[in-house]
Order: C-alpha cells, then sequence, then structure tokens
C-alpha cells in the first residue's frame, strides 16, 4: 500500500510541483464529474421520484454536469494559458529577473512583452539557476491566483447562469411532451359556484393541477 501511495505522490510532486494552477484545475474537474455522476444516481435509484419524473430529471442533470464542466474548464484553462504566456513573455517578472533584463538589454529590450519571447528559455540558457528559481516561482503563484478567481467566476456565475437556461429548455420540452396543450397555474385561482338554495355566490378555491418542478442543487464552490 505505502509503494503505489509513494510513486502516486512523486508522479504528482513531478506534474504540479510548478504548475499548482494546473493541479487546482484537475482536481476541481475530478469533484466536478462526481458530484455529477452522485447526483444522476441519486435520481435513478430514488423510490420516492416517480419514473415519469425521472425521465425528466435524469437528463437534466446530465446536461448540468455537461455545461458545469464545460464552463470551468473553458474559463480557467483560458485564463491560466493567457496568464502564464504573459508571463513567459517578461510582461510581468520579479525585481531579480528584471535585473537580468536591463544588464542584458541590448539582447533582449525589444522582445520583452512579445508573445513569441519565451523568458523561462533565456534564463535557463544563461545558468543562471538563482534568477531562474525566482521567476518560475513568481510566474507560478501569478497563474495561481488568476487560476483561482477564473474558477470563482466560474462556478458562482457563470456556470449558475448556464444551468438555468439549459433547465428552463429542458422544462419546457418535459411540459409540451407531457402535458401538450396544457398550461400549469402559478397559483389556486377562486372561482365563484352558485348554489341554488343561497341568494348570492358562494366563492370556492378550486385547486390547480401541480406540476413538480424541479431545479438542480449539484453545485461546487472553490
Amino acid at each position: 500500500m505505502a509503494k503505489p501511495l509513494q510513486r502516486c505522490l512523486e508522479y504528482l510532486y513531478k506534474k504540479f510541483s510548478d504548475n499548482p494552477a494546473g493541479m487546482i484545475i484537475v482536481t476541481s474537474v475530478t469533484g466536478w464529474v462526481l458530484s455529477s455522476l452522485a447526483q444522476i444516481i441519486a435520481v435513478a435509484v430514488n423510490p420516492k421520484i416517480k419514473e415519469e419524473q425521472k425521465v425528466f430529471l435524469i437528463p437534466q442533470e446530465f446536461n448540468d454536469a455537461i455545461v458545469n464542466i464545460g464552463a470551468f474548464l473553458s474559463i480557467t484553462l483560458l485564463t491560466k494559458s493567457t496568464v502564464s504566456n504573459l508571463f513567459s513573455s517578461g510582461k510581468f517578472a520579479p525585481k531579480s529577473v528584471r535585473a537580468f533584463l536591463n544588464k542584458n538589454a541590448k539582447l533582449y529590450k525589444d522582445k520583452v512583452g512579445k508573445l513569441d519571447f519565451n523568458l523561462e528559455q533565456v534564463l535557463e540558457k544563461s545558468g543562471d539557476s538563482a534568477t531562474l528559481r525566482a521567476f518560475k516561482t513568481y510566474k507560478s503563484f501569478g497563474t495561481t491566483i488568476a487560476t483561482v478567481g477564473a474558477a470563482i467566476l466560474a462556478t458562482n456565475v457563470v456556470t449558475p447562469l448556464l444551468r438555468n437556461f439549459m433547465a428552463s429548455k429542458v422544462q419546457k420540452s418535459y411540459i409540451k411532451e407531457y402535458m401538450g396543450d396544457k398550461k400549469p397555474e402559478a397559483a389556486n385561482i377562486s372561482k365563484p359556484e352558485v348554489k341554488q338554495t343561497e341568494t348570492k355566490p358562494v366563492f370556492k378555491s378550486v385547486p390547480a393541477p401541480q406540476l413538480n418542478y424541479y431545479t438542480s442543487r449539484g453545485s461546487m464552490r472553490i
């Protein structure tokens, strides 16, 4: 048991020690997948939910999972890639790296800030391990902060909006298929019922047909 765990930890260290932003994305997506799967299974095996309701609920949960994971991945990967490229171009750099660039201004002055300039490769070729280490740490920190911000935006703003939009589409399709032209009433409506023995109409509350709506509860928070 110890050896497989050790190998796993070594792999994660090699893969993500300089890339914590990537680790955040991988673990978050894993959480999305597991929580969505659990939600679908919970609906499928719940004996209290009618079969005709499951026909609506299970596809909605599946659509929610696609929206959640797709939006999260798109936003976080795009943000991570963009910010990482900005750091690699030298647009943002710590003091020690700035000093290196100023010292070699004749070589790199016109290249700094351009996306085709790779500062990390330049530092590796220079043999200045301390400056290279400082740059990698600085870049890793900035990329991680940006990725966390993008994850918060995706989880708490973008995915709820997209999820509600998709749920509305599925719900309308369900109503059209199983209710036809019938429209569910928003509330009970009082209708007059006139009795022959009364001189005034007697109002009696008539309950409207009820449709069980469902709102997805599957939501992660970063």
